[in-house]
């Protein structure tokens, strides 16, 4: 039950933080490829909301995978595309003015909050007890 708790508190955080970074993506404009738009799309915003809804069933363990595996994807996407690829999506390249402060003040909350979320991943992965074998 907590595990669930836990796995949806952190999935609406993470989804209200890069809801508002990809409002200063839209404003500022930073502009995002198809791919990036899909991987955003599907593992960024649908995927951690596909595993608040398994872990509160009998699928817990595949919801805890998925939480697990797109917030991790989320770090990475996040590290790769904000602090080391020099882009129009790298923070240093956005000013610290009107949207791009928020843009920059989200950037580093997204890498924040995924991490915790992979903590959390991690953590239900470890609470939840395999099944005793019969032989």
């Amino acid at each position: 039950m907590k595990i669930a708790q836990y796995g949806t508190a952190i999935a609406v955080i993470h989804a209200i933080v890069h809801g508002l970074h990809g409002l200063a993506h839209v404003e500022i404009p930073v502009p995002l490829s198809i791919l990036q738009s899909l991987f955003v799309g599907i593992v960024i915003y649908a995927i951690p909301m596909i595993a608040v809804v398994l872990l509160w069933t009998q699928f817990y363990r595949i919801g805890s995978w998925l939480l697990l595996g797109s917030m991790a994807a989320s770090v990475l996407f996040g590290i790769y595309n904000h602090l080391i690829v020099i882009s129009s999506d790298h923070v240093s390249q956005v000013s610290f003015e009107s949207w791009g402060l928020l843009f920059q003040i989200t950037a580093i909350l997204t890498l924040i909050v995924d991490g915790f979320g992979c903590w959390i991943g991690i953590w239900a992965l470890k609470t939840i007890q395999e099944p005793e074998k019969v032989i």
